[in-house]
C-alpha cells in the first residue's frame, strides 16, 4: 500500500489531473473523463510508471487553469483502468490512496506536474475519538435512511471503519455536499477536528433532508386527496344518474348561465357563454381551469347588455342644470342641448364623441359630470395620464394568470347601463412602449362606426359601446395622434377672462368654499376688488383651479378667526349671533401674504428695439417682449433667451426681408457688415418656440436699426414669410386675453385672423383697437407712421365696436 511507502517527510513529484466539481477521497473508487490534452498526457505518463497520479481540485471552470486556480490539497490516486474513447477523450477509473498537499507546481511541458507532501493518516484512537466515531456512524445511518439512495453495502463499510481518518474519508465520499465543504474536510490533519467538522455538516444535511421529506409528504397527501375527491365526485355523478336524479351544479355553471340569460345578451354572446358553461360543468370545481372559466362567465353575467337609463328629454331642465354647475362654456353646452333635441326626434342615436380642449383648471372634467347629470345618465371617469399598456384598454387574454378585461369594460360593469357618460380624462397624456400603444386601441373605442363591435381581449366577443357618450379632455391637441383627433369632435374651452373669473369666484367658488369650511351660517362677503386682486397677484392661470385654492385659504383663516370668537357654525343648534366678515382689497394681503406673481413683463416706456409680442401656452396667453440691440461687429446675428428652432428661423427671415427691402427703410445695402444684431427674449430659463413671433422680431429689428420706438402699449402677433406676407396664427383668444389683462391699447394681427374676433369676450373687444394687415409693409405703416416708405399700403383697422 502507498500508506507504507509515502510518509509526511517525503516529497514526491507526480503528474496531476485537474478535476472540476469532483473531490476524490482516499478509499474511494471514482470514474471520470479526461479531455484536456495536458490531462491526457498526465494519465499516459502515470500509466507508463507506477500508475500513481495526483488528482488536483480546481476552484473554477477555467479550461486552462493557473496555479492560483487550484486548492492546495488533493488526493494521490492509483489508476485502476484506462479506456480511450473514439472522440479522443479517456475514461479513467482511479482509487484514492492518500491525501496530500501541493508544495510546488513544476514548470509545465504540456503536462501538469506537481511536487506534493503526503498527509499521513493517524490510526491511533482514544476514548474521545471512539465516542466521536460512534456518533458519526449513527448520524450517517440517519442520513442513509433519509436519503434512501445510499447502498447498504456502503453503510456496512462505514460502520466497519477502523480509524478516524478512514471514517471521515468514506463518509465524505458518499454524501452530497458542496465541493468547498469537502475540501475543508480533506485539508484538516487533526483526526478529532476532522470528525467534529464532519459531524456538524452531517447533522445539517440531516435537518435539511428531514424538512424536505416532510414537505414532500404533505404535497403527496394533498395530491392523493384531490385524486380521491375526483373519484368520489365521478362515482356520485354515476349514482345520481342511476337513481334518475339531476346532477348537482358543483361548478356553478347552471346558475351563471341563468344569470346571463336574464341579462338578455346578443345571440353570439349567449352561444359563447353556453359553450364555456358546458366546459365548466365537466371540470372539477377546484381545478385551476374551472376558476378561470367561472371568472370569465361571471364577467359576462355582470356586464350590462340590455339595461339602459332613461334620458332626460327636457331641454330647459338640462340647460338649467348645466348653468348651475358652470359659468360660460357656450359651445359645449349648446352641443349637449343639440343632442337632447335630436334624441327626442330619433329613438336610436349613436353617442357623440366629444373632446374638450383647453388649459388646466377650466372645468373640463367637472363639465363631464355635469353633462351626465343633465342627461340623467350614469357617469364614468378613467384617467389616461401615464397609461402606456394597450391591455389597459383592451384587457388581457383570459389564459393569463390574473387576467381581467380592460378599463373600458371594467367601468361599464360599474355603470350597470349601456348608455353612460364616459369621460376619458387627459387623453393627450397617453404614452406608449414595448407593451403596445393605448392610443391605437382607443381608435376602435372612439369611432362611432366601429365601437358597436368593440372587442376586448379578455371577453373575446363583441361589446356594443355605441350607446355611450364619450367625452375626452386634453390640454393640447398636438400630442394626440392625428387618426384619434379625426374621430373626435373638438370643442375648445379657452381660458377665462378676468371678468369671467370674478363671476365664477363670486357665483360658484366662494359659496362652495363657505359651505365646505362650515361657515354656511356666517355672513362672508368679498369685495370685487379683493377678488380681482387674488386673480391678478396670486394666480397665473387660464382656469380657476388656483383661484379656488387661494379663496379656500382665505376662508380657512376666516374660519379660524370665527372659532376663536366662539362661533360654532354648522354644529350650532341655532339662535346665536351670526359671524360676519368682509374681505377688502387691502385686507387680502393679511390672509395671503405677499403677492406670488407679478403681471406679465411689460415695459412702460418705449425705446428703439423693444416690441411686445403675444404668445400661447398651455396655461393660456402671455405677453412676450422682444429686445434687440445693435452692436459694432461683422454681421453676426446673436439669438438668446432659450429660443426654439422655429423662432430662430423667424429671426433669420426677418433679417433677410429687411436686407431685401433696405431702401424702403432708409438703410444702406451693406448696413449689416459693420454691425452685430443681438436678439433677446426675456425670461431666458423658459423655452420658447413657434412662428407667430415673426412680425414681432421684424418690427423690433426695424425699430432698432432706424432708432424709432414702437409704442409701449402696442402688441402684435403673426407669422412672416420671406416675401413679407403675414400669415394667420392660432391661439387668438388666449393671446388677446393676455393683451387685455396687460391693458394693451392696440393689437396688430394677420388679416386671416379677423374672423376670430367673434369668439372674443365683449370687454376684450371693447378695450382694444385691432389692426389687421396682410404684409409687413402695411404693418410698418401702423407701427412707424413717421418712417418714410415707398409703396406703403393703407392699413385695415377694425371698426371700434359701439
Amino acid at each position: 500500500m502507498i500508506l507504507k511507502t509515502l510518509n509526511k517527510s517525503i516529497k514526491t513529484e507526480l503528474p496531476m489531473v485537474p478535476l472540476r466539481e469532483l473531490i476524490v477521497f482516499p478509499h474511494m473508487i471514482a470514474p471520470f473523463f479526461v479531455g484536456r490534452s495536458g490531462s491526457i498526457k498526465a494519465v499516459e505518463e502515470a500509466m507508463a510508471t507506477e500508475k500513481l497520479i495526483f488528482l488536483g481540485c480546481q476552484k473554477n471552470q477555467k479550461e486552462t487553469p493557473g496555479e492560483e486556480d487550484f486548492w492546495e490539497v488533493g488526493t494521490i490516486a492509483k489508476i485502476l483502468q484506462m479506456l480511450k474513447l473514439p472522440d479522443g477523450t479517456i475514461r479513467v477509473l482511479a482509487e484514492g490512496q492518500q491525501r496530500a498537499t501541493i508544495t510546488r507546481h513544476l514548470p509545465r511541458k504540456q503536462v501538469y506536474r506537481v511536487q506534493v507532501q503526503p498527509i499521513v493518516d493517524k490510526t491511533e484512537t482514544d476514548p474521545t475519538l471512539l465516542a466521536m466515531i460512534t456518533t458519526l456512524q449513527e448520524s450517517f445511518k440517519r442520513y442513509a435512511k433519509l436519503k434512501k439512495k445510499v447502498p447498504q453495502e456502503t453503510v456496512r463499510t462505514i460502520l466497519k471503519a477502523e480509524y478516524p481518518d478512514k471514517l471521515a474519508d468514506l463518509i465524505c465520499a458518499n454524501i452530497q455536499i458542496k465541493p468547498e465543504k469537502k475540501i475543508g474536510i480533506l485539508r484538516i490533519e487533526d483526526p478529532a477536528e476532522r470528525l467534529e467538522q464532519l459531524a456538524v455538516l452531517l447533522e445539517s444535511e440531516n435537518e435539511f433532508l428531514n424538512l424536505q421529506n416532510r414537505i414532500s409528504s404533505k404535497v403527496k397527501k394533498r395530491m392523493e386527496h384531490n385524486q380521491k375527491e375526483y373519484f368520489l365526485n365521478e362515482q356520485l355523478k354515476e349514482i345520481n344518474k342511476e337513481l334518475g336524479r339531476g346532477e348537482d351544479d358543483a361548478t356553478g355553471s347552471k346558475e351563471l348561465l341563468t344569470r346571463i340569460e336574464g341579462k338578455n345578451p346578443p345571440a353570439e354572446i349567449l352561444e359563447k357563454a353556453r359553450k364555456e358553461g358546458a366546459r365548466l360543468s365537466k371540470l372539477q370545481p377546484m381545478s385551476p381551469e374551472a376558476g378561470v372559466l367561472r371568472t370569465y362567465l361571471e364577467w359576462i353575467a355582470d356586464l350590462p347588455w340590455d339595461q339602459t337609463s332613461n334620458d332626460n328629454r327636457d331641454i330647459n331642465l338640462a340647460a338649467k342644470i348645466l348653468d348651475e354647475d358652470h359659468f360660460g362654456m357656450k359651445k359645449p353646452k349648446e352641443r349637449i342641448l343639440d343632442f337632447i333635441a335630436v334624441r327626442q326626434l330619433k329613438e336610436r342615436l349613436k353617442g357623440p364623441i366629444l373632446c374638450l380642449l383647453g388649459p388646466p383648471g377650466t372645468g373640463k372634467t367637472s363639465l363631464g359630470r355635469s353633462v351626465a347629470r343633465a342627461l340623467g345618465r350614469e357617469f364614468l371617469r378613467i384617467s389616461l395620464g401615464g397609461v402606456r399598456d394597450e391591455a389597459e384598454i383592451r384587457g388581457h387574454r383570459k389564459t393569463y394568470v390574473g387576467a381581467l378585461p380592460g378599463k373600458i369594460l371594467q367601468s361599464m360593469k360599474k355603470a350597470a347601463t349601456t348608455n353612460p357618460v364616459f369621460l376619458l380624462d387627459e387623453i393627450d397624456k397617453i404614452s406608449s412602449d414595448f407593451r403596445g400603444d393605448p392610443a391605437s386601441a382607443l381608435l376602435e373605442v372612439l369611432d362611432p362606426e366601429q365601437n358597436s363591435t368593440f372587442m376586448d381581449h379578455y371577453l373575446e366577443v363583441p361589446y356594443d359601446l355605441s350607446g355611450v357618450m364619450f367625452i375626452t379632455t386634453a390640454n393640447s391637441v398636438h400630442s394626440i395622434p392625428r387618426p384619434l383627433v379625426d374621430r373626435m369632435e373638438i370643442i375648445e374651452i379657452p381660458g377665462y377672462t378676468d371678468f369671467e373669473k370674478a363671476r365664477i369666484a363670486s357665483d360658484f367658488i366662494i359659496p362652495k368654499q363657505v359651505i365646505e369650511n362650515g361657515l354656511s351660517r356666517a355672513k362672508i362677503t368679498f369685495q370685487k376688488g379683493a377678488i380681482l386682486e387674488i386673480i391678478h397677484r396670486y394666480t397665473m392661470e387660464s382656469g380657476v383651479r388656483n383661484l379656488e385654492r387661494e379663496i379656500a385659504a382665505v376662508i380657512r383663516k376666516i374660519a379660524r378667526k370665527a372659532v376663536k370668537e366662539g362661533f360654532t357654525g354648522d354644529l350650532s343648534p341655532g339662535g346665536e349671533t351670526p359671524f360676519r366678515a368682509q374681505i377688502t382689497t387691502k385686507g387680502i394681503y393679511k390672509y395671503l401674504g405677499n403677492p406670488k406673481f407679478q403681471e406679465d413683463l411689460v415695459y412702460k416706456e418705449s425705446c428703439p428695439g423693444l416690441v411686445h409680442g403675444l404668445a400661447w401656452t398651455e396655461l393660456g396667453g402671455t405677453l412676450l417682449p422682444v429686445e434687440i440691440t445693435i452692436l459694432e461687429g461683422n454681421g453676426e446675428l446673436i439669438l438668446t433667451g432659450s429660443l426654439g428652432d422655429v423662432m430662430k428661423e423667424s429671426a433669420r427671415i426677418a433679417l433677410s426681408f429687411i436686407l431685401s427691402k433696405h431702401s424702403l427703410f432708409g438703410l444702406k445695402a451693406d448696413f449689416q457688415k459693420t454691425i452685430d444684431i443681438h436678439i433677446h427674449v426675456p425670461e431666458g430659463a423658459i423655452p420658447k418656440d413657434g412662428p407667430s413671433a415673426g412680425i414681432t422680431m421684424t418690427s423690433a429689428m426695424i425699430s432698432a436699426l432706424t432708432e424709432i420706438p414702437v409704442r409701449s402699449r402696442w402688441a402684435m402677433t403673426g407669422e412672416v414669410t420671406l416675401t413679407g406676407r403675414i400669415l394667420p396664427i392660432g391661439g387668438v383668444k388666449e393671446k388677446i386675453l393676455a393683451a387685455h389683462r396687460n391693458k394693451m391699447d392696440l393689437v396688430l394681427m394677420p388679416e386671416g385672423n379677423r374672423k376670430d374676433l367673434v369668439d372674443l369676450p365683449k370687454e376684450a373687444r371693447d378695450s382694444i383697437k385691432f389692426v389687421f394687415v396682410d404684409t409687413v409693409l402695411e404693418a410698418m405703416g401702423t407701427l412707424f407712421p413717421d418712417l418714410e416708405m415707398k409703396n406703403r399700403k393703407k392699413r385695415k383697422e377694425d371698426p371700434k365696436p359701439g
